[in-house]
């Protein structure tokens, strides 16, 4: 059958407009889940509070050895950065780890160093906020944050620690919380305390503003 010009035009018009009115039904329709999941952004971690400076090797064995960290501990690094200091606990005294980094690089980097030194069965790397983090089952915390996280952090240790916990810090003090340890080692502070209950009494809460 052959249309004249003015019906043809008509026929292709309708036909873009219905073609139109079925693309926008189908985009009412529900779409399948695993769409939804490929099209959906990751949530946007928040800027880390401090910037990833690695721990030298020899402060990291210095760290451990004042901890006394032995068999049967369960060390927590607050700030893990790429590991290496979860990682060596886990390789020279088999002590299970728990690195905590808000940055998913730092994890990814560190997930990667566990696997190469073959302790991937005994230390975890959790990308999360290390303030809000369960901490409890710790006997050791290592840290390098800065002065004023680790004032900052005081309360949640002393609410969170068992009596007997050992903490060390590369760097940096905790105010007024003196430590029982300090020493230098090529040039670097380290701090070691312990938790007991006239050091909760006295520093377990929040610095007043």
């Amino acid at each position: 059958m052959r249309l004249n010009r003015p019906a043809a035009i008509v026929l292709f018009a309708s036909g873009l407009i219905a073609a139109a009115l079925a693309g926008a039904a189908r985009a009412e329709q529900p779409q399948p889940a695993s769409l939804h999941i490929a099209q959906a952004a990751a949530p946007a971690a928040r800027t880390p509070d401090v910037i990833f400076v690695p721990t030298p090797q020899s402060v990291v064995d210095e760290m451990l050895k004042v901890a006394n960290v032995k068999k049967g501990d369960v060390l927590y690094d607050l700030g893990s950065g790429d590991g290496r200091i979860v990682i060596t606990a886990a390789k020279r005294f088999g002590v299970r780890g728990i690195g905590i980094d808000i940055d998913p690089q730092r994890i990814a980097e560190a997930n990667d160093n566990a696997r190469k030194e073959g302790v991937s069965h005994l230390v975890t790397f959790k990308q999360t906020d290390l303030f809000t983090t369960d901490i409890g089952e710790a006997t050791v915390v290592t840290l390098y944050l800065l002065p004023r996280l680790n004032v900052k952090l005081r309360p949640k240790l002393f609410a969170e620690l068992k009596n007997g916990t050992r903490i060390v810090s590369h760097a940096f003090d905790m105010a007024e919380w003196e430590p029982e340890k300090h020493l230098k080692v090529e040039g670097r502070d380290v701090y070691y305390w312990t938790i007991n209950d006239a050091a909760r009494a006295k520093f377990g809460t929040a610095e007043k503003k």
